[in-house]
């Protein structure tokens, strides 16, 4: 049975260049969706919240609130860390290119992108220190500064190489888009 509402596999699959209603392109998105891999690390994460939270409810009934407390603040931790790893990732709009790390946000305006490009690379698997060979997305700032917005071995395109063309694709296309600055006119 087909549903009738709009999913987002069919957001890239139309054919008219119609803008759809929700195309706002003053809002920061990711041009892609999350990983498997990513997904999952989430849900197991947020798994394991719910035995610590448990453990919290139990720990408040035996009467030890101190020792509550501080796993009621384990679990939030937990939660928290989950929710930001489903953060981590790309993000454009009009305004730029942000790359959102696990501690740390850089958000690049389009007008001091140089270039944004495919190139063959050593990255790191799943963002661990081991490295492979692969494909990576590299943003060039002006002042020769590299920032690298995407791989096709980390937790969102691990093993789904045409996801990573077309999330490199939509990168370089919002680039061509917003990246060039118009020419003044006298």
């Amino acid at each position: 049975m087909p549903l009738p509402f709009l999913t987002a596999d069919r957001a890239f699959d139309t054919t008219d260049h119609v803008a759809l209603p929700f195309d706002d392109h003053d809002q920061w998105r990711r041009p892609y969706r999350p990983g498997s891999w990513r997904v999952g690390s989430a849900a197991l994460a947020l798994l394991l919240a719910s035995f610590v939270l448990l453990a919290a409810v139990i720990i408040a009934a035996a009467g030890a609130f101190d020792g509550a407390g501080i796993t009621l603040g384990l679990a939030v931790a937990v939660i928290l860390a989950a929710l930001r790893m489903l953060r981590v990732g790309t993000w454009v709009s009009r305004a730029g290119v942000r790359r959102v790390a696990f501690f740390s946000t850089v958000t690049v305006p389009w007008a001091k992108v140089t270039s944004v490009r495919t190139a063959q690379q050593p990255v790191r698997w799943l963002g661990l220190p081991r490295t492979v060979q692969g494909q990576a997305l590299v943003l060039d700032r002006q002042g020769g500064e590299q920032l690298l917005l995407l791989t096709d071995h980390n937790a969102d395109f691990l093993s789904r190489v045409e996801a990573f063309d077309r999330a490199a694709d939509t990168v370089e296309a919002w680039h061509a888009e917003y990246g060039a600055a118009p020419a003044a006119t006298r």
